[in-house]
């Protein structure tokens, strides 16, 4: 099955939570930038039952020009939407190989609840 055209396989998220500080942006050996945040989003109350954790923290980057601008205006606490798709990234540091998964945005914009406005 090709998954370019079939629309019951799919990488799509979309997370609604709060900015947990100032976007950092990167710039990247390949000349690439990239700004990215956290995003803290509440678990619900069946994971909560299952879990002591309240919260989940997830990794937002941002590549197009237009995204980074728009997310360089974020601010901590800020409430905002995502979607976008998950990505699997990979580092190597002093203590071994670490993995997370990020969300490579399509789209983020504030909510009615951000402080922002």
């Amino acid at each position: 099955m090709n998954p370019d055209t079939s629309t019951a396989i799919a990488n799509a998220v979309r997370l609604t939570g709060r900015v947990s500080a100032a976007p950092d942006a990167r710039l990247l050996p390949s000349g690439d930038e990239v700004v990215s945040f956290r995003l803290i989003v509440p678990r619900s109350a069946a994971a909560r039952r299952r879990s002591k954790q309240l919260v989940d923290t997830i990794e937002c980057s941002a590549w197009t020009a237009r995204l980074r601008r728009s997310v360089r205006r974020l601010e901590a606490d800020d409430a905002v939407t995502v979607t976008g798709e998950l990505r699997r990234r990979f580092s190597r540091g002093a203590h071994g190989p670490t993995s997370w998964v990020s969300v490579e945005l399509e789209t983020c914009e504030r909510t009615a609840a951000s402080k922002s406005g």
